[in-house]
């Protein structure tokens, strides 16, 4: 195109009201009152043929240029000057200024043309073959028509053609350094996006107006394409914003005649400050502040915008007739601009001052400084302000970096609890754990021990501090001996050594690293409560995170900002919503959390959080900035160990909590449970009383866990039974029928019947029967067990029966492999070689059938059983034990002492059995445990025998060495 300077080319008049700019695109429907159309078409086919290709092929038919001119109004010139007065009308029609003439074939003459048009090529043409069809054409340049011609229904005119800025590469008629044509193209620039904002806030007043379909995605791509024109492209920016703003059909035709591009941006500059100021006038934006107050009743709240009046709105947006092609720096839809990048906004104009909004830059500029972030963050947020400040607000990233900063200024980057411990603090934190929580002693003192070392550094510290004010001082004076002309070399080494003192007292300070505690135990053991009550004695604030059935590593360590609804981790979010920097944070069921999949390692997030070494340096992945945790008291609670992986184990303290006896239960319920229920369901404890022997039949008969929770739900069951009683009295004026003690009678009535039921010790006794110890699985309780051994006559086949483990299927046999060896010591054979099972059978029995049995705690029990069936000799009913052995008959060491002997006595028995090795567990009894049973250690199965049948003379007793002395 850029080789014809002159040419006679057919001629396309437009549609009513069209004007076709270069660059942009136009549809024109050949409808049946557009016989011309078709007649164009014929003609362009003949061209084709006539002037084939260079390689001797027919052109095809948009290869073919045309030019679109519109229809000449009266009121514009053949250059474009607006005549005020009118001038002729060929088509005699009655045209008013606004009102755009129609070109009408057979009636329009070359006269109704307009003097200006765009050199054009179809590039598609839509329908045919269907009766009615449309031609999509590209305007490419202006061009002046003269010497037009009609041969019948088309028309033909000599156009000259007036390149600009679209032929750039081939010539250079837009110089880039024109300083004039940058301040006017910047200007352009300033008035596009400003309409460009003012309709998107009238699209959100009036959504049933043309101008709705103006969407946030339609303004961030139309913002982004004006952006993007450089000073070469200021000609072509202009011709695109004249069909975007409401412009009359004579002032479209003032601009298509601006050959000049300066002229041409000067006034469409001025059509698109008209239209603004035009908006701006239908439309107030007010705006108040968050929490200010309301100036009236119907001033509206921030961020609403109010019609002044309900006057229409003169906006034009492109309808389905006008289409931007993809050159131009548009989608392949062609309906708005594609992506680009954002610039500063500093040229908009602005709203009145009691009228503009604040601005979100200058409020989280003033947040971030509040923050006190640290060095690096300070770096971080200052890059991000100055890329925010450049976007504008409807860009998708401007969102992004602004949930982003206000993150970074929420983060407690500095501020902390204030830890000045005094003198009682001890006594207050001891009072307060003391005051939540019945026993739970290791916890206790672990966590006095913390509050005590916390309290000594604090008090080295302020020694320190006084110590660094004087130095400070005397740093203060050796500078200023030093500016002093005489002895500057002395001066100056006292600076020296001044500075070698005041950085030698910082390096005095000592930091707090806060321990990582893991409370591992049953369900209901009061792990949860127990975090609240440290955190409520060091006077922190809490903070609870529930890792159970995470399963992705960025709910550890957030997300990536290059996610869509990326946000921090839980630990960030945890800090953020408690406002400070070393709360107390308890990571609840850690044992829960999810292990390596597709989405990460959860668990291996957590190495870091959770070492003292490396979380003063822990990274969000949404941060992106290392943030302390080392001031964080982390507090986890598990049930068990055996999910969480050795390397996250060993980050941690461990503390066991293996579950309340039924002692500390009858304690807790009298002391926290009870007053609880009573007041939660409405009575006084006038109104009803529970006595310690109720509570122990509900502990005993209807519970039986590790913690207090089922114990605390059978109370409240209590409670609102009486609740029930009393007030159907009180309703029926019966008040003095109301008992309002609970007697242990009255329980089956309202529990229903005993759920477990208790072992009692025999009174009776018989050979073959032995009492053991058992605590529960469940962990808490223990109780007594019974051994049943019996023979028959048979072939020495052993069966065991009671629902038995493998463990103490194995002690069964261990025990019945010592006694045959040592059968003819004990004085049940009478040859050394004789077998005791020769002519019979075993069968060892444990009651409670339906229960499960296992573990190694029952070898000395089932060996003495074996001994009195075989001897003939009883057991002393009040006597029990507990104890694995060998099968040299040494008694090894068990677990569950303290909730196996609380057991034994609230059975009845009087005298215990314990193995050797456990002297170190009954220390830990409770006193009335210690003051109600005989505890009797032993070290060896004939120490037992001994022990109990000790007016017994056994053949091989003396062959041994003598028993360990009792309690």
């Amino acid at each position: 195109m850029s080789r014809i300077q002159s040419a006679t080319l057919p001629i396309l008049p437009l549609p009513k009201g069209a004007v076709l700019f270069p660059a942009l695109l136009q549809r024109i429907p050949a409808t049946t009152n557009r016989p011309d159309i078709p007649a164009l078409i014929s003609n362009l086919y003949a061209r084709a043929v006539a002037n084939p290709g260079p390689d001797g092929a027919p052109r095809a038919v948009n290869e073919v240029h045309i030019v679109c001119v519109p229809i000449a109004s009266p009121y514009v010139g053949p250059r474009g000057q607006l005549l005020l007065n009118g001038g002729p009308n060929t088509l005699g029609l009655k045209n008013e200024l606004g009102v755009p003439p129609e070109f009408q074939p057979g009636k329009s003459t070359k006269d109704d043309l307009y003097s200006c048009g765009v050199v054009a090529k179809i590039i598609k043409i839509e329908g045919r073959g269907e009766g009615e069809f449309a031609l999509h054409v590209e305007g490419r340049s202006r061009v002046s028509i003269t010497d037009v011609t009609q041969d019948q229904l088309c028309f033909e005119g000599k156009a000259t053609l007036h390149p600009d800025e679209r032929t750039r590469k081939l010539t250079s008629l837009v110089d880039a350094s024109d300083s004039l044509l940058a301040e006017l193209l910047q200007k352009l620039k300033v008035a596009s996006r400003e309409l460009t904002q003012v309709l998107r806030a009238a699209s959100f007043i009036t959504p049933d107006r043309p101008h709705a379909r103006f969407t946030p995605h339609l303004a961030r791509r139309l913002d982004a394409f004006i952006l993007s024109k450089s000073i070469g492209e200021s000609g072509i920016l202009a011709d695109f914003m004249v069909n975007i703003v409401s412009a009359s059909y004579e002032d479209k035709l003032q601009v298509l005649a601006l050959f000049d591009v300066k002229a041409r941006v000067t006034k469409v500059i001025e059509l698109l400050d008209r239209q603004v100021d035009s908006l701006r006038n239908n439309v107030k934006i007010t705006t108040i502040a968050m929490n200010g107050e309301d100036d009236g009743e119907n001033t509206p709240k921030r961020g609403i915008i109010q019609k002044k009046n309900n006057s229409s709105f003169n906006v034009l947006i492109p309808g389905p007739g006008f289409v931007v092609p993809p050159g131009a720096g548009f989608g392949s839809n062609g309906q708005g601009p594609g992506n680009g990048i954002f610039r500063s906004g500093a040229g908009f104009r602005q709203q009145p001052q009691d009228n503009q909004e604040p601005d979100e830059a200058d409020e989280l500029e003033k947040k971030l400084q509040e923050a006190k972030l640290t060095p690096e963050a300070a770096k971080v947020a200052e890059r991000e302000l100055k890329r925010l400040r450049k976007m504008a607000p409807a860009q998708a990233e401007y969102s992004v970096i602004r949930s982003y900063l206000e993150t970074l200024a929420d983060v407690p980057w500095s501020a902390a609890t204030d830890d000045r411990l005094g003198p009682g603090t001890l006594a207050k934190a001891r009072e307060q754990l003391d005051g939540d929580h019945y026993g739970l002693e290791k916890v206790k003192k672990r966590l006095l021990e913390y509050l005590a070392v916390l309290r000594l550094k604090q008090s080295v510290n302020e020694e320190v501090d006084v110590r660094i004010q004087d130095a400070e001082k005397t740093l203060e004076a050796a500078k200023t001996e030093a500016e002093a002309p005489v002895d500057s070399a002395i001066a100056q080494d006292n600076v020296r050594a001044a500075k070698d003192n005041l950085r030698g007292l910082h390096s005095q300070r000592m930091t707090d690293k806060s321990p990582i505690l893991l409370l591992v135990g049953p369900p209901g053991v009061g792990k949860t409560s127990l975090a609240r009550s440290v955190a409520a004695s060091l006077g922190r604030k809490f903070h609870r995170i529930s890792l159970g059935g995470v399963r992705d590593e960025s709910e550890i360590r957030g997300h990536r900002r290059t996610y869509v609804a990326a946000m921090p981790g839980l630990i960030i979010q945890g800090l953020r919503k408690a406002g400070v920097s070393n709360p107390v944070v308890l990571l609840d069921e850690i044992d829960k959390i999810g292990t390596s999949n597709y989405h990460g390692d959860p668990s291996a997030a957590m190495l870091e959080v959770l070492d003292p070494e490396q979380n003063s340096s822990f990274v969000d992945h949404y941060l992106s900035i290392p943030y302390d945790l080392s001031r964080v008291l982390f507090i986890a609670t598990a049930n068990s160990l055996d999910t969480i992986p050795p390397p996250l184990l060993d980050r941690m303290e461990m503390i066991h909590l293996p579950g309340y006896t039924t002692l500390e239960k009858k304690h807790i319920a009298m002391q926290y449970l009870v007053p609880k229920q009573i007041r939660v369901n409405g009575l006084t404890p006038e109104q009803v009383g529970l006595g310690e022997e109720v509570v122990s039949k509900v502990i005993d008969s209807y519970t039986r866990e590790a913690g207090v929770r089922n114990l605390e739900r059978e109370l409240g069951s209590v409670c609102r039974a009486k609740a029930v009683e009393y007030a159907e009295a009180k309703d029926g004026g019966k008040l003095e029928t109301y008992q309002p003690q609970l007697t242990v009678d009255d329980l089956e009535g309202i529990l229903g019947i005993e759920k477990f039921e208790e072992e009692i010790a025999e009174t009776n006794s018989r050979p073959g029967l032995v009492t053991g110890l058992v605590a529960y699985s469940s962990g808490g309780n223990g109780s007594i067990l019974f051994i049943e051994v019996a023979d028959m006559p048979g072939s020495g086949r052993v069966q065991l029966t009671g629902k038995l483990g493998d463990v103490l299927k194995e002690s069964v046999e261990v025990a019945l492999s010592w006694v045959k060896a040592h059968a003819f010591e004990l004085g049940l054979t009478q040859d050394p070689a004789e077998d005791i099972l020769r002519n019979r059978n075993i069968h060892v029995h444990c009651p409670s059938g339906a229960i499960p049995k296992d573990g190694p705690s029952s070898g000395a029990a089932q060996a003495i059983g074996l001994i009195s069936l075989f001897s003939g000799r009883a057991v002393p009913p009040s006597l029990a034990m507990t104890g694995e052995m060998t099968l040299r008959g040494r008694i090894t060491a068990v677990g569950g002492i303290k909730e196996k002997l609380i057991g034994a006595l609230r059975a009845g028995v009087k005298t215990v059995l314990l193995p050797a090795q456990n002297r170190k567990d009954v220390k830990d009894l409770p006193q009335e445990v210690k003051d109600g049973l005989e505890i009797i250690h032993v070290s060896h199965i004939w120490e037992a025998i001994q022990c109990i049948w000790p007016n017994v003379q056994f053949p091989g007793a003396s062959q041994h060495a003598a028993f360990e002395s009792r309690l």
